[in-house]
């Protein structure tokens, strides 16, 4: 049984977590995000990443990084310093909402 509770344990913080993020405030705050990660989080720049389909907990994780400068990044620490833990859910559950289509040129 002790196998499983790690699992368990790690179905409910994504179970939970996919509850409490408003994509809607996210799309909101994204706003901010856009000048360089693209209204629908596709870049056009070759430095910056898409942040499209990406993830929420990876989203999450990396901006409380760029929030409590254990990532370093100029632009982001700015950008992530203000941002609530909320905040930052949000914006995660918007950009992972967000979904890529791949159109083959055959």
């Amino acid at each position: 049984m002790k196998k499983y509770a790690f699992w368990f344990a790690c179905l409910a913080v994504v179970t939970t977590h996919s509850w409490s993020a408003d994509v809607k405030k996210g799309q909101v705050l994204a706003g901010a995000c856009a000048v360089c990660h693209g209204a629908q989080g596709l870049s056009t720049a070759p430095n910056t990443p898409n942040l499209a389909a990406q993830p929420s907990m990876y989203l999450e994780e990396q901006l409380k990084n760029y929030r409590s400068g254990q990532r370093k990044h100029e632009v982001m620490a700015v950008m992530a310093k203000p941002l609530s833990n909320s905040d930052i859910e949000n914006l995660a559950a918007w950009y992972s909402s967000l979904k890529i289509q791949i159109v083959s040129n055959d």
